[in-house]
């Protein structure tokens, strides 16, 4: 089997698991924008805004770290997953030693909306802690399973936590409701302590789906040993930390915008104007999630192929054929946005303009995740820190400067200016530091056309089914004929 083909079955059982896993959840938006006014919804992203924050620096960059020290040391895989896991759990200790005492300042700071009891918002605290250091705990477990080559248990326990947070949803949104109206059997108990349309339930089915997941990965946590070596876990934490900074940055390029929504727009407004962005940006989740199981399979991937001569050769390839799905996915989610926005309540489509400028910036984002291969391989992650770092800036600056005057709008704009540029930085500094044989005319010219069609679809048809999908099947057409050769290279490769 070529190694093309290898990776494309690698990432296309971790793409089904998070395709699964991502429109289960992405149903629940259609419930929470139904179920909860605005502001609440608004609070619900502030929320989770600040909480990928914080488990981006709890993971510490071990997830990378993990892959690298694999293939730098395979006699000693062992201790490189002891060290791992080490560092992850220290700083989630360390990290519960600072915020519980802190528990009232924290909820102060993250409350956005004066209708929201201050009790409720150090309940919401505890949750979020509790789950986000629960999760910090899978993170190198996860890694291991990804190593081994096991995407269907790494799917399958996926897919069993987004099923039991989506579940118990259900349950407080719908069926507790029913059981008190039609005076049920267990009504009046029910009743003594249910809160109708309470946010907190949210956050605690979050934490119930976090420690079931951590009980189905004992396998992995029972194989860790108490062999610790000091010398490479300071090499470890020592390459991480450009990680985690790149890390941190992306979180600050994909979730600072709706935490400033919440903090710089007119009181009366914030939390609402957030809700809509918030919601609408669901809808580009479609792309998002082409993009992350993508990474799933790559980084494994890239880091285990990174001995073969013929590696870059390899990445050129996969970077050639990602464009073009992540272009495909990019005119099918605009050319279908009529049908998607039904799954975000009526109220909420005046946000809509935001969706394509959205899509794009995770084109270019999954381009730069496909890119920063280089880095990471030549052991210089201090770039990935650089090009994060000015995106980050250039995000807090847009986001800053034009959210008083442009609301939702400026932070969609912020999104897409920041990944582009980093997409582009990323490419300069590899060719120089790492050089690989990308296509790049031809990748360029599938963005544009893309780009193109996207606005032919969006602005001048009008968002019409027909006319889009019809541009969506002429694209995908096309670049099946200009890949034909290199697709029966592909197929006949056993």
């Amino acid at each position: 089997m070529s190694t093309a083909k290898k990776f494309a079955g690698q990432t296309a059982i971790y793409g089904l698991s998070t395709v699964a896993s991502r429109m289960l959840s992405f149903f629940l938006t259609s419930a929470y924008t139904r179920a909860y006014s605005k502001s609440i919804y608004g609070i619900f992203s502030n929320m989770f805004a600040n909480a990928s924050l914080i488990q981006a620096l709890l993971a510490f960059g071990m997830e990378t770290t993990f892959f690298r020290y694999l293939n730098k040391h395979e006699n000693r895989k062992q201790q490189v997953y002891n060290n791992a896991f080490a560092a992850t759990f220290v700083i989630s200790v360390i990290f519960l030693a600072i915020t519980l005492p802190c528990i009232n300042s924290i909820a102060r700071w993250i409350s956005i909306e004066k209708n929201t009891s201050f009790h409720d918002y150090k309940l919401y605290t505890i949750y979020f802690i509790s789950f986000m250091v629960i999760d910090a705990w899978c993170v190198v477990p996860f890694a291991k399973v990804r190593a081994n080559g096991r995407p269907m248990r790494y799917g399958f326990i996926k897919l069993v936590n987004v099923l039991v947070f989506i579940a118990l949803n259900l349950v407080f949104i719908y069926v507790l409701p029913y059981i008190i109206s039609h005076h049920s059997v267990g009504s009046a108990w029910v009743s003594s302590w249910f809160r109708q349309g309470w946010l907190g339930y949210i956050f605690l089915s979050n934490l119930v789906a976090s420690a079931l997941t951590l009980l189905l990965l004992l396998p992995e946590l029972l194989e860790l040993g108490f062999k610790f070596n000091s010398s490479m876990f300071w090499q470890m934490l020592t390459y991480s930390l450009p990680v985690l900074v790149a890390n941190l940055s992306f979180i600050i390029n994909e979730n600072l915008d709706k935490m400033l929504l919440g903090k710089m727009l007119p009181e009366n407004i914030s939390s609402s104007q957030l809700g809509i962005y918030a919601a609408c940006a669901k809808i580009a989740v479609f792309l998002n999630i082409f993009v992350q199981a993508f990474r799933l399979g790559a980084e494994p991937f890239f880091f285990s192929h990174a001995k073969n001569k013929n590696a870059p050769q390899t990445y050129a390839r996969i970077m050639n054929f990602f464009v073009i799905a992540v272009c495909v996915a990019f005119l099918g989610v605009v050319a279908n946005i009529q049908i998607l926005k039904h799954f975000i309540g009526a109220s909420y489509w005046v946000g809509l303009n935001v969706v394509p400028l959205l899509l794009f910036g995770y084109v270019s984002l999954g381009i730069y995740m496909n890119l920063s291969v280089w880095y990471k391989l030549s052991d210089q992650t201090r770039y990935g820190l650089y090009i994060s770092g000015v995106g980050a800036v250039l995000t807090i600056t847009l986001n800053v400067v034009f959210i008083p005057r442009y609301s939702y709008m400026a932070s969609a704009w912020a999104s897409l200016i920041s990944y582009t540029v980093m997409m582009i930085l990323s490419y300069v500094w590899g060719q120089k530091n790492y050089p690989i044989p990308y296509h790049i005319k031809k990748n360029i010219a599938y963005i544009f056309t893309s780009i193109v069609l996207v606005f032919l679809s969006f602005v001048v048809f009008k968002r019409n089914l027909l006319a889009g999908n019809a541009l969506l099947l002429v694209f995908a057409l096309a670049a099946i004929y200009f890949e034909r050769n290199e697709l029966r290279i592909i197929f006949r490769k056993r």
